[in-house]
């Protein structure tokens, strides 16, 4: 805007000066004339000029103010993004964490499921035994003058009668239970019996529970007569 109010000033000068060089040879007061016009078209386009300064001025000086705003604005922005970028990454890390945490969990619930399982079974399987153990009670009862008795600590208790022939009816007894390998764990023998551990021992062996309660009584049997 400044370049084209100077080429307007210079064509104005221009037109001035021709106009002033074909009135040379008028009188002095259209001379005067003519350089009080000129005097006046100059101060008029000076201060038209000084008001598009100012006007320039107040422009640059917005442009600069826009400018400092435009920076602080994308200073506070990357300011915004970097602490957005940790966030994602305390995201992405707490993240992984849970996964591992829930791979965890998953590997533990798998291994309580199989130890629930394998407990389950043998829980199974005990009851299977001692239920054979007790369907059994009758027989050994009428053959052998044993009964059996479910005692406290999930044990059974075997009690013998008729070995002694002065007292058929005092009792011979022990308690059996399995232990948590499974085994047969025999305790508590009334009178106390010296080759107990053998037989628990030998049961333990061979499985064979018929031949082990044979042998029991025959220790009571031989206590008794020696």
């Amino acid at each position: 805007m400044v370049e084209d109010e100077l080429a307007h000033f210079d064509k104005s000068i221009s037109e001035f000066g021709s106009k002033f060089r074909n009135t040379l040879s008028d009188t002095p007061s259209q001379t005067v004339g003519l350089r009080d016009a000129y005097k006046d078209s100059i101060k008029a386009l000076s201060e038209k000029l000084s008001v598009k300064l100012k006007e320039e001025e107040r422009m640059v000086e917005m442009f600069l103010e826009y400018q400092n705003q435009i920076c602080r604005q994308n200073k506070i922005i990357q300011e915004k993004k970097e602490h957005l970028l940790k966030l994602v990454a305390e995201v992405k890390g707490k993240k992984q964490e849970l996964e591992v945490l829930t791979t965890n969990i998953q590997d533990l619930k798998k291994e309580y499921s199989r130890k629930k399982e394998a407990i389950a079974t043998a829980n199974k399987a005990n009851e299977e035994r001692l239920k054979r153990l007790q369907t059994s009670a009758d027989v050994y009862k009428d053959r052998l003058g044993l009964e059996i008795r479910k005692i406290y600590g999930g044990k059974l208790q075997f009690i013998f009668t008729g070995i002694d022939p002065k007292h058929p009816e005092t009792p011979f007894m022990f308690s059996l239970h399995l232990n948590e390998a499974r085994d047969y764990e025999v305790s508590d023998s009334a009178p106390h019996l010296e080759c107990l551990a053998e037989l628990q021992e030998n049961v333990r062996k061979t499985n064979n529970f018929s031949a082990f309660l044979a042998n029991v009584r025959k220790a009571f049997t031989a206590m008794v007569y020696n």
